[in-house]
């Protein structure tokens, strides 16, 4: 497995030094955060503090495009209704959730991680497209939910996204605590990719077909309101990648 750049981490790891950064934001109902996990190695000790150190996420809009399946699958590149497997680069993603008590993080179990997407050529399944560019109803791919496991990890098989029309390439996802009764309980944002990796994988089959993209992250308006600390930080894995995202809820 290659690193895509030095100081990122690798699957199962700890944060990044660049996503310890003690960066500011508000805290409502609940907070996004990526967390430290208590135990560190020995190589950490010297680096990070005795504590874990919290970073602050931002929600982010839910979009036109969320449909509420309870579709509970690990894969989600086939669709359950006719067996048909979206093709594209695979993408292995995992989510590790913690709730945060002041400095320390533990591990949140049995949260519902909803995760949902376009395609290589950037078509959502089951919806009507605004533009009338696809009808989609009915179909499921690349949607579905796992529930973290004792660890408070719930892990994906994907594709890499393409994109559509006026947004940078990007995933959706919904957490929702076991206890969480309200969509105020509910916390949803998106994860980004770098330009840089998201260029070598769109000059691809099958996504060149789509053309070349018109936005990047910098010209995405949901994007310059936080997406720096929405980044999915990958490593090559096999024909594809993989990314580890740490989160942690505070519930008021």
């Amino acid at each position: 497995m290659k690193r895509l750049a030095a100081g990122r981490a690798r699957p199962g790891s700890g944060l990044s030094r660049r996503q310890m950064l003690d960066l500011s934001g508000s805290v409502l109902v609940l907070a996004l955060t990526g967390c430290r996990p208590e135990r560190a190695g020995a190589d950490e000790t010297a680096a990070a503090p005795a504590l874990p150190s919290c970073v602050l996420r931002p929600q982010q809009a839910e979009g036109p495009y969320f449909a509420d399946e309870r579709l509970e699958r690990s894969d989600l590149r086939s669709d359950p209704a006719d067996g048909s497997v979206r093709e594209g680069v695979p993408l292995s993603l995992a989510f590790r959730v913690s709730t945060v008590r002041d400095t320390a993080c533990t591990p949140l179990a049995g949260a519902m991680v909803d995760v949902w997407h376009c395609d290589a050529l950037g078509v959502y399944s089951d919806v009507k497209d605004f533009g009338g560019q696809f009808d989609t109803r009915g179909k499921k791919f690349l949607r579905g939910y796992q529930l973290t496991d004792d660890d408070g990890v719930a892990r994906f098989i994907t594709i890499y996204p393409g994109w559509y029309p006026g947004r940078t390439v990007h995933i959706h996802f919904k957490i929702r605590p076991a206890q969480a009764g309200r969509p105020a309980d509910e916390f949803t944002s998106q994860l980004y990719f770098d330009d840089a990796v998201t260029d070598r994988v769109h000059a691809s089959a099958p996504y060149a077909g789509k053309g070349r993209r018109t936005v990047r992250n910098d010209g995405d308006g949901i994007f310059r309101d936080g997406g720096e600390r929405l980044m999915l930080e990958l490593v090559e894995d096999g024909q594809g990648y993989a990314g580890v995202f740490d989160i942690g809820l505070r519930i008021a």
